[in-house]
Order: structure tokens, then C-alpha cells, then sequence
């Protein structure tokens, strides 16, 4: 990723506003920084479309907010809450107890009634706050302060301590994650205590009470006579009691159903929680009048248990959503904290990255990460730019050659000079996709919008049913009773919990496949999806290279084999698994011994190396007394070692076909040809035939040639290839795409989180990167490509579940209203209700999605 502003003299790229080289229209690409950029604005067009705000999707993720981005990174230190030129500052925040589009607009409102708050954007579906806020008007402190309110918890999305030694800053990954920790550990204990002090009160209703209330269906004459001793000598004392118990256990177990019924309210958009609270509190209402007029006709154990049950099925779907994420913290995190500082005498020193400044010089050994952008300050080395880049091959940087921070030294030592800003291009990915996560508003739950209507409809007939008592000539009391019966029979509560245990019992089926998904919208927007856009490097490929042909004698194969195991290059591994010993398959369909282009076999035993020297393209040493050198055809030409023209012919014919050719020779000739190439993964054609099945186009991006994608070019189902894509190429693609259809990426690396960000839909491989998982909406953690395809089944299925059992929830409704106009109604009927509807709902929703 270039240093250089858009505001370099030849302009930005016309699809993504890269900076645009000086021999950019050498390439053909005219206005755009790579062919591929052409291409895709040629099948695309350039306009912002993408970012129209399209009713029914996943939100309003916008193309601008990556230009903005862009247009932010002026500021040298490029943090996320870096200034922006006006002075206000933008700042990121996670925010644990969000769980809908009313959240968002509750939060997003607290945040922009402060003083000094230009905008706010929220986002239950990745639980982020992003608010611009001038830092004299408003501290970071005082938001944090604000937002933590009414149960809501706010803390920076990447938490950082300053060291009041330096002023330096050290990030720390795991904080935001041990605080969300915290936070659901709250939640869970007082959930429990809620329940344990819950399931006490509730036994006297199984002892007592429903015996009781049996004598309105039985002639039981002797446990009509114990309801009115019972009223009489001890009713009078522990009614009221219960009025106070269940309060306080309303409060511990039901605190967050009520908070967000308040917010609905608030905002004036009713949910399922409104519904829940609406029997909630009718029936505690209705149960502390005739407790204090000293009736037996209480429902505080409908209170509890709905109170329980709701949130019971919302702590689970949080439970769920907890084991997704951990299922992803073994994967690998590309950005550096530290950094060796090196000093004119060849002294380092090791200081945070943060401390880094303009025009220092760092060491960075062979295999470690680069951790800012800067300039290779002398010599030369092999750089492994694929987390930026997504470029499968390692690149040969020489002496003043631009150097991307996050990307790895295969090879030598590399001095890097700092740019003038120190940081790296991970850091301002992480940023572009903190942007796009934050303007993401979820998609309103169905069982919402069902709630909209709904909670109108009870409300009226529980003033209609008060009313017409009242001109009846019931007393005041009567009529109050009868509002509260009417809302208590009449709320479809158990839309509260049907949706979230539904929702909860598909993740869970999910995450035993394999597939982490992090939240319920997930499924609804996949089964909306027109195109799926697959990156081919460690997505379609396994991104790891190995041998698919040999054309050497098999002495020196196995000499190379040897010098290869000492180097670091993604190729050198390959050559020295297949001729090490070992054994192994070349052509990628078979195991066995590798395979010669003669029809021979390899196979090297223990081998004397001396002097092994390596280079930015390849690899010296003696090995049993021959001189051997491996690697780059202009690294044989560098060391005058003979060339034959038909070898030279051999090497032009596998670049053609988008493999890496690796000449091999020894005392000063070459003698043979290795080609390395990165193999598709196991099942990719079935994946990409039962997706364009399926009905939806299937598009191609990669930063290599075209010529490494010809394999996915030539797939039936296939209906685009670019090829060299930038990063930001990838994601201005996306963005276009997005214009016209539903689009959801599928990639691996952190030159992809951009644009898994930006699409409708992302889906991360397990053997991605960190930022690819934070970006993605879904996560494959077991790489298994075929698991695309069936997160798409399991979208199909789980709607078709979640329709069944939202019909299930007005089971309770079923009984309890008829029964109620019958004037049977009492307790026992309503929790007969309750557990009939809640036994249908769970045994429904824990049935398997598909089948195996």
C-alpha cells in the first residue's frame, strides 16, 4: 500500500482512490492503479450506487465511508481516535448489551445529545458505537460514561494504557474480550440468583396453590375447604409477601426484558421485549391487587417464569454467540506491538511500536513481521506481502523500495527507514474496518416487526375490556383487574422467547459444523444473497505452494532439497517436503512418491551442506562438494551460471499457467526446472457448482496474474474473473457489485477484511487472520470450503424453523384467551399454557437444521 495522498499528482485510481504510480498507464490500467481495477470498473461502472441505502438489507453500510477513511489518514498518528482536520475526533466503542435496531437507535441518540458530538453510528450486529466528537466539548471518558447506561456497557474497542514514563501506548487485544466476559459472567450470576430464589417462591404454587386451583374443575370438596382455612389463617401474611419477593426477582432475572421495553417505549418502536413486559407486569400487577385483597387468584408464578424463560432464551443465544468467538482465538494476529530500534553502530534496542518515530531505523530478522510501512533502507530481501497484499508469491524488495508494515522477511535481514507515518498499513486496515462494521445496522427482527403490530392491538383491547367493565358497572378495581387479565392472556410474550432460543439453537448447530456465525441476521441476510465473490489465494487455494512437476536428475533434486530446508520461502517448504525423504504428491491429486516429468521418483537421504548462503531469489550452498544453486532464473543470470534457452522456454510456459518456476543447477549450469504452485482446495468445484445451483453468480477476485486463476476461469459456474485486484481494488468491487445485488465475500486474509466488512455478507476461512474473523460475519474454522455451501442450507433451514416456532408461540395465547372468555382462567390454566407452548418451541427448535 502506497504512501503517497490521492492527492499525488496523477491522481487516484476511478474505482478505489489508490494513488495512482507514475507508469500506472504504461500498464494499460489508464485511470485505475491495476488492470483489474479496469476490469471490474468496466463490468461495474465507478459510481457510488453501492452506498444507496436498500430497504430489507443488512443496513446502510456506505462507500463513502471508506473514502472518508482515506481521506482521514493525513494524521501521523492514524490511530482509530486519531483527529480528523476539523478537530473532532472519532472514537470506537464495544458495547455489551445490544441486541437490536431499537438498541442502535437508543444508543446512537444518548451519543448525539452530548455537547460536541458531530455524529454517532451504532451497531448491535458488532456491538460498536462510532462517534465523531470534538475532544474539548466531550472527553472519550465522559461517552464512555454516557452510553454505560440503563445495563448497556461501554468501553474503547481497543482498550489502551498509556505509560505516563514515554507517553507511548500499548495495545492490548485481550482486554476488550476479558471485559465482555465480565459482563456476561454479571449477567449469568444474576440470572441464577434470580432463578434459585425464583424456583423457591414457585413451590408453594406446586403445594398449595394448583391443588387449589384444581377445585374449579373437580368436586374435591376437601381441598376447597384447605383454600379457605389457608386464606384465612395464613393468606393475609404471605401474599403480601410475595408482592416484595417477586419484585426483587423480576428485577434480577427480567432486568434487561423491562429495560428493553422501556427503550422501545422510549423510541416508540414496540419489540418482543415490550410484549414479554406487557404480561410481566400485568400479571404482577393483577397478583398484587388480589394478593392485597386477599385472594388466592395470584400470578406471580407466571410472572417468574416468563420473566426466566425470556431471558433465559436471550442469555442462551448470548452463551452461543460467547462460544463462537471462542472458537477463533487461536488464530493469528499480523499486527506488532514492538519494534527494534537500530542505531548507527548496529546496536538495537526493543521499543514499543507506538514509540517509533519519523525517520528511524528498524531490524527486522529473517521471518519476523514488518511492523510499520516505511522504505528498505539498504541491501536487499524477500518479503511475504500476502496479509496486505494478498499476492501468493513472496516479492524481492531492494534498496529503497517501499515496505509494507504487517508483511513478513522470508529471507535476510531487512533495515527499514520509518515513514512519516509510523504505522503500519494493518492498523489503517483495522480502521477502514472498524468504519464500515460501526455504520452496519442490523436488520430488525421479524418477530419485531411483528411486535409493531401486535402490541398496538393488545393495548387497545385491554382499554376496550377496561372500558366496557367500567360501563357495566364494575367498581374500579374490577376494571383494573380486567386490564391486567387482558394483557396478561392477550401479549404474545413467548415471542420473546421463541425468537431468541430459535435463533440460539441455529447457531449452536452451526458452530458444531463448523461454521462460527456471530449473529442472527447472518441467516437472513445469506439467504438474500445474488453473488458470492470468492478471493482465490488461501480462499478457493490452500495458499500453501507445493510441487506439481519436476524436470531434474534426481541427485540434484535431492541436493536442493537439502539447501531448501534451511530457507524460508513458501517454496523453498514445498521443494524440500517433495524431495526431502519424505515422499509426497506433485501433481496434487495423488499420494506417493513426487512425480517426474521423465516418470522417475526422487528420494534424498542425509546430505552434507556447506556454506549455505541465501538470497533475495533463492538459495547457494556446496552439498556433498557440488556447488548448487536454487531459485529465480535472473539470480542464475546474476551469478553467470549457463542458462539453456529450452529451460528459459520451460520457466516462460509455467508463468504463463500461473505456477512459480524454480530453476535448479550445480557447477555453473543449470539443469532443471522445479514448478511450485499454490492448489486448489479439496472440494472447491463442487462448492462453486452447488452454489451457481443455487441460482446465485459467483465472482472471482485475486491480486495475482490471470494466468493463476485460468483454473477458476474455466469453472461452468464462474461468472467473472478479475485478476490483479488491489486491496482496496477488492473492496470498491465489492461496493459496486453491492449497487445492484445482495453480495457476500468469502476470503482469508487481512487484505481482505475490507472487503468482507463492506459486503452484505462476509465469510472468513479458519485460517485467516484475526482482522479477517473480526470482519467477517462468518467464520469456516475448520477451512473446510464445502462449509459455504452449507451455511447457505442452513439459512434455507433455520428460516423455515424460526416460522414454525414463532407460530408456536401463540400456543400460550391459544389456551389462556379462551379459557379466560370461558371465565376458567386461573394460574393453573396459564401455566399449563406456558409450559404446553414452551415444550413445543424447544423440542422444535432442537431439532437438526439439515440432515448429515
Amino acid at each position: 500500500m502506497s504512501n503517497r495522498r490521492p492527492s499525488d499528482r496523477r491522481g487516484g485510481c476511478r474505482l478505489c482512490g489508490t494513488p495512482l504510480s507514475e507508469t500506472a498507464g504504461e500498464s494499460g490500467a489508464d485511470e485505475f492503479c491495476s488492470p483489474g481495477c479496469r476490469d471490474v470498473a468496466a463490468e461495474f461502472g465507478t459510481s457510488d450506487a453501492a452506498a444507496d441505502d436498500r430497504s430489507g438489507g443488512s443496513g446502510d453500510r456506505s462507500a463513502s465511508d471508506s473514502d472518508r477513511q482515506l481521506e482521514s489518514d493525513s494524521d501521523p498518528t492514524d490511530r482509530p481516535d486519531a483527529p480528523d482536520g476539523d478537530g473532532t475526533v472519532r472514537t470506537f466503542f464495544r458495547v455489551d448489551g445490544m441486541h437490536s435496531a431499537t438498541c442502535e437507535a437508543f444508543l446512537e441518540a444518548v451519543a448525539e445529545g452530548r455537547d460536541g458530538v458531530r455524529e454517532a453510528e451504532a451497531s448491535y450486529v458488532t456491538e460498536t458505537v462510532r462517534v465523531d466528537h470534538d475532544p474539548d466539548d466531550v472527553s472519550t471518558e465522559a461517552l464512555e460514561d454516557a452510553l454505560s447506561t440503563l445495563g448497556y456497557t461501554a468501553y474503547l474497542r481497543d482498550e489502551a494504557t498509556a505509560d505516563e514514563e514515554t507517553g507511548g501506548t500499548q495495545r492490548s487485544r485481550e482486554m476488550s474480550g476479558l471485559r465482555k466476559r465480565r459482563s456476561d459472567d454479571m449477567l449469568e450470576m444474576r440470572y441464577v440468583v434470580g432463578v434459585v430464589f425464583g424456583s423457591f417462591l414457585l413451590l408453594p404454587f406446586v403445594a398449595v396453590f394448583y391443588p387449589m386451583y384444581l377445585t374449579a374443575f373437580t368436586d374435591w370438596g376437601a381441598i376447597a375447604h384447605f383454600e379457605g382455612s389457608f386464606t384465612g389463617l395464613g393468606g393475609s401474611l404471605y401474599l403480601p409477601l410475595f408482592v416484595v419477593l417477586t419484585g426483587a426477582i423480576v428485577y434480577l432475572t427480567g432486568g434487561p426484558v423491562l429495560r428493553g421495553a422501556y427503550v422501545s417505549l422510549k423510541l416508540r418502536r414496540p419489540t418482543t421485549d415490550l410484549l414479554a413486559a406487557m404480561t410481566i407486569l400485568g400479571a404482577y400487577a393483577y397478583a398484587s391487587i388480589t394478593a392485597v385483597l386477599g385472594r388466592t387468584d395470584v400470578y406471580f408464578d407466571l410472572t417468574i417464569v416468563v420473566a426466566a424463560l425470556v431471558m433465559g432464551a436471550t442469555y442462551y443465544e448470548s452463551t452461543v454467540k460467547r462460544r463462537a468467538t471462542d472458537r477463533l482465538t487461536d488464530l493469528t494476529v499480523s499486527q506488532v506491538d514492538t519494534a527494534r530500534l537500530y542505531a548507527d553502530d548496529g546496536s538495537t534496542t526493543e521499543i514499543p511500536v507506538a514509540d517509533l518515530e519519523a525517520d528511524d531505523r528498524v531490524l527486522v530478522r529473517e521471518g519476523e513481521r514488518i511492523p510499520v510501512d516505511g522504505r528498505l533502507a539498504e541491501g536487499e530481501c524477500a518479503v511475504d506481502e500476502a496479509v496486505v497484499t494478498g499476492e501468493s508469491l513472496p516479492v524481492t524488495k531492494r534498496a529503497g523500495d517501499d515496505v509494507v508494515g504487517g508483511s513478513v522477511v522470508t529471507t535476510d535481514a531487512a533495515v527499514v527507514d520509518v515513514g512519516e507515518r509510523t504505522t503500519s498499513s494493518i492498523e489503517r486496515l483495522t480502521r477502514v474496518v472498524w468504519n464500515v462494521q460501526s455504520a452496519d445496522h442490523g436488520v430488525t427482527r421479524r418477530a419485531d416487526e411483528f411486535a409493531a403490530v401486535l402490541v398496538p392491538v393488545v393495548l387497545a383491547a385491554a382499554v376496550v375490556v377496561g372500558a366496557g367493565s367500567l360501563l357495566t358497572g364494575a367498581s374500579e378495581v374490577a376494571a383494573a383487574l380486567a386490564v391486567c387479565m387482558t394483557l396478561m392472556v392477550a401479549s404474545p410474550w413467548a415471542l420473546g422467547f421463541a425468537t431468541p432460543y430459535s435463533v440460539a439453537a441455529s447457531l449452536q448447530e452451526a458452530l458444531e459444523r463448523g461454521i462460527v456465525v456471530f449473529d442472527e441476521t447472518v441467516f437472513e441476510r445469506l439467504r438474500a444473497v445474488d453473488t458470492v465473490v470468492f478471493d482465490k489465494t488461501g480462499t478457493l487455494t490452500t495458499g500453501e505452494m507445493t510441487v506439481r512437476e519436476a524436470d531434474a536428475p534426481d541427485d540434484l533434486l535431492a541436493a536442493a532439497a537439502a539447501l531448501e530446508r534451511r530457507a524460508a520461502h513458501p517454496a523453498a517448504a514445498a521443494i524440500a517436503d517433495a524431495f526431502g525423504g519424505d515422499g509426497g504428491s506433485v501433481d496434487g491429486d495423488h499420494g506417493g512418491e513426487p512425480t517426474r516429468a521423465d516418470g522417475g521418483s526422487t528420494a534424498a537421504g542425509g546430505l552434507e551442506v556447506q556454506d549455505f548462503r541465501t538470497h533475495a531469489t533463492g538459495v547457494e550452498g556446496t552439498v556433498d562438494g557440488s556447488s548448487v544453486l536454487v531459485g529465480h532464473p535472473d539470480l542464475f543470470r546474476e551469478r553467470a551460471w549457463d542458462l539453456e534457452p529450452d529451460l528459459a522456454e520451460r520457466v516462460d510456459s509455467a508463468r504463463e499457467a500461473g505456477h512459480l518456476p524454480v530453476v535448479v543447477g550445480r557447477d555453473g549450469t543449470a539443469e532443471g526446472v522445479v514448478i511450485v504452485g499454490d492448489e486448489p482446495r479439496e472440494a472447491w468445484d463442487e462448492t462453486l457448482t452447488a452454489l451457481d445451483e443455487d441460482g446465485v453468480d459467483i465472482v472471482v477476485l485475486t491480486g495475482d496474474d490471470g494466468t493463476a486463476a485460468e483454473v477458476f476461469d474455466r469453472h461452468p459456474g464462474v461468472d467473472h474473473v478479475f485478476a490483479g485486484v488491489s486491496p482496496d481494488g477488492k473492496t470498491a468491487a465489492v461496493e459496486r457489485m453491492r449497487a445492484d445485488d445482495r453480495v457476500a465475500m468469502v476470503g482469508d486474509g487481512t487484505n481482505d477484511a475490507p472487503a468482507l466488512a463492506a459486503a452484505d455478507l462476509g465469510i472468513s476461512l479458519g485460517s485467516g487472520t484475526a482482522l479477517a474473523a473480526d470482519a467477517a460475519d462468518v467464520a469456516i474454522v475448520d477451512d473446510d470450503l464445502a462449509a459455504v455451501e452449507e451455511a447457505f442450507a442452513l439459512a434455507r433451514a433455520a428460516r423455515d424453523r424460526l416460522r414454525q416456532n414463532i407460530g408456536l408461540a401463540f400456543v400460550y395465547n391459544a389456551i389462556a384467551i379462551p379459557a379466560a372468555v370461558l371465565g376458567v382462567v386461573n394460574p393453573l390454566v396459564t401455566t399449563v399454557a406456558v409450559v404446553a407452548g414452551t415444550l413445543l418451541i424447544v423440542g422444535n427448535a432442537e431439532r437438526s437444521l439439515i440432515g448429515d
